[in-house]
């Protein structure tokens, strides 16, 4: 479970309700698709031939310049998660980033999970001993990154949910 019972109005577009911008929410997307695209080599390494989890990343950009719907995106997300199924360890981590990122355009709260499952995958790859510094390193990775305009809101997201998130944001 990555997204709380009641969902974080930040994170809920104007349109809808909320007080997220739609130019913030392509930010979250852009972020969550660099956190993916960085671990997706540990999915192409095991499966070079199945195209879904990089698609889904291909896709979720397209979104953000108008290029495809939200049902496109959101549906490339799904056949990541697919991709997914039968793996396990890093490839399979690495698959998942991916999909939650395709589904950032259909909930903005996905990025957190995109971030998360990145972390995990760069854990599960990482030798014995190495687990934690890996994955405080690709949460740093990953923090420096981050556009300065939602910096404070992915930051208190991550505070909010880490304890949904397999604890993974403590670098």
């Amino acid at each position: 479970m990555i997204l709380p019972k009641v969902r974080d109005p930040r994170f809920i577009t104007i349109r809808r309700g909320g007080t997220l911008t739609d130019d913030d929410h392509r930010l979250l997307a852009l972020w969550a698709a660099d956190c993916a695209e960085h671990v997706l080599d540990l999915f192409e390494a095991v499966r070079p031939d199945d195209p879904r989890p990089r698609a889904a990343i291909e896709h979720i950009r397209a979104w953000v310049r108008g290029e495809v719907t939200m049902m496109v995106s959101r549906a490339a997300g799904g056949h990541a998660m697919g991709a997914a199924r039968d793996l396990r360890g890093a490839a399979r981590h690495a698959a998942y980033a991916a999909g939650q990122t395709g589904a950032v355009a259909h909930v903005a709260a996905h990025e957190l999970g995109a971030a998360a499952y990145a972390i995990k995958a760069v854990r599960a790859a990482a030798p014995d001993g190495l687990v934690d510094e890996a994955g405080r390193a690709e949460c740093r990775w990953q923090r420096d990154r981050l556009p300065a305009a939602i910096r404070d809101l992915v930051l208190d997201d991550q505070r909010l949910r880490n304890d949904i998130c397999w604890s993974v944001f403590d670098c």
